[in-house]
């Protein structure tokens, strides 16, 4: 089977879908697990002094978790190579332990923001990045081909598991050490909302190591809960709990922690496009924004690129996902990245999204300046912007749909001369079209992009 044709099972951030339902079964972690220790068990035997591979595997609060946990493992042990559990974890803690242990590769089990039934399996390489194209489609290869059936230690040679009891307080540790010293979060009183997922121990820990007063909600997990009605996927009830109780912030993760929503004391979301905006700012005043140049994805707003030009900055645009906004930064030697949705980047302090660390870093920056959240935001001006989501049946191609490309089309002859864009895009985790409309006049939004959904929703959408 030539690799470049092999069945597709990775989508934008790691294999994801239905638990139990393929490609996220038992059955396919499996010849998953196999595959992995095969693709990183030859390359670092040296480099790593030592006789035996190792895997590392966390996983976030699902109750599928389990199941997924002893298959894939199943497979690295079956080709000689260790496993080192390290429990529930965010998906950014799982990748600086994979970088602490020197592991030769991690995973973490995580359907992150997507309700409990789902999950999926995410892998970093031994630095602690996401892995590349060629070898997610190399894995793909070896799941399908049959090409490494054979390969069966055996006695001494089968590998070993192992459970470590410090991944979490290495991780606090981490996440404590992107804090500038000279500061504390004293007196600060901070509304947490952990989303019942990985984040639920290590996100209030390190807010109270720190000096903050911290009210926690969203940390009694069951298994089926996670992202239910909380997290920064619903953030309505963090609102209300930070005026309830006169807060300075709220935090809100997603189930991996993998990205931040935060909340000023007023009870006002403040997103991933606020959260680089405050940060790049301040790191350009400081001389420690890399290249004075930070990285977005096409979905930021261009409010984003106004302000930070005003600075004397520069915004570079990047497809969706963090991963592109990732492999962007690292190309060009950049330090700061990451998209609206919260997934950010800061290069200095990890290699993936870290929900915890980006809190941290406004965080600092409310204490370092006396600022309030409120006066922090207010830092840029955002063009008005509507996103509506249809959801689909099928992914089809934009330009088999008889009628769109002529509105869509429409709607940018018309926000285009104004500063405005649109942008019709499938999600890369989800069965749906989201599209994008931005321009100065809201109403002007609504009217467009209506005719554009109720097509979609006609000629693909779930109920049609």
């Amino acid at each position: 089977m030539n690799p470049s044709t092999a069945p597709r099972i990775f989508g934008t951030d790691g294999v994801r879908g239905r638990a139990n339902l393929e490609p996220v079964t038992a059955e396919t972690a499996l010849r998953l697990g196999r595959a992995v220790a095969h693709v990183f068990k030859s390359p670092h035997l040296v480099a790593r002094d030592r006789q035996r591979f190792r895997i590392v595997i966390g996983k976030d609060t699902r109750l599928s978790g389990y199941m997924l946990e002893n298959a894939i493992s199943s497979g690295i042990l079956s080709m000689g190579v260790d496993v080192v559990f390290i429990g529930p974890l965010p998906s950014p803690g799982v990748a600086y332990v994979t970088r602490s242990l020197r592991a030769d590769a991690g995973i973490v089990i995580t359907a992150s923001h997507n309700p409990y039934d789902d999950n999926g399996i995410k892998f970093f390489g031994p630095d602690g990045y996401k892995l590349a194209d060629d070898i997610e489609q190399r894995i793909e290869h070896l799941v399908f081909s049959g090409e490494i059936q054979s390969i069966r230690p055996t006695a001494g040679e089968i590998g070993k598991a192992v459970r470590i009891d410090d991944a979490l307080g290495r991780y606090v540790e981490h996440a404590k050490s992107s804090f500038p010293r000279g500061l504390t979060l004293e007196g600060l009183r901070v509304v947490v909302d952990c989303a019942n997922g990985a984040a639920y121990k290590s996100t209030p820990a390190v807010l109270r190591e720190l000096g903050a007063e911290a009210i926690v909600t969203g940390n009694q997990p069951n298994g089926t809960n996670i992202n239910l009605d909380c997290g920064s996927m619903h953030p309505a009830a963090l609102c209300a709990r930070v005026r309830e109780h006169r807060a300075d912030i709220g935090i809100a993760h997603d189930g991996d922690a993998d990205r931040v929503i935060l909340c000023d004391e007023h009870g006002n979301l403040i997103d991933g496009d606020d959260i680089l905006a405050i940060c790049g700012l301040q790191m350009l005043q400081d001389g420690r924004l890399a290249r004075r140049t930070l990285v977005a994805t096409v979905m930021s707003n261009a409010g984003l690129d106004a302000v930070l030009r005003s600075a004397g900055g520069h915004v570079i645009r990047t497809d969706v996902g963090d991963k592109h906004v990732i492999d962007r930064m690292v190309a060009d030697h950049l330090n700061l990245g990451g998209e609206q949705s919260g997934h950010i980047i800061f290069g200095d302090h990890s290699t993936t999204g870290d929900g915890l660390v980006a809190a941290l870093q406004v965080l600092a920056i409310m204490k370092a300046r006396g600022a309030s959240l409120s006066r922090l935001a207010a830092c840029w001006t955002r063009f008005p912007q509507l996103l509506s989501n249809v959801r689909v049946r099928e992914k089809r191609p934009f330009d088999d749909i008889d009628g769109l490309q002529p509105l869509v089309a429409a709607a940018e002859a018309a926000l285009g001369p104004k500063g405005g864009r649109v942008f019709l895009r499938y999600s890369g985790t989800e069965p749906k079209a989201r599209l994008l409309v931005e321009g100065p006049d809201p109403a002007e939004l609504d009217r467009l992009s209506r005719p554009i959904c109720d097509l979609l929703r006609r000629e693909a959408g779930m109920d049609s």
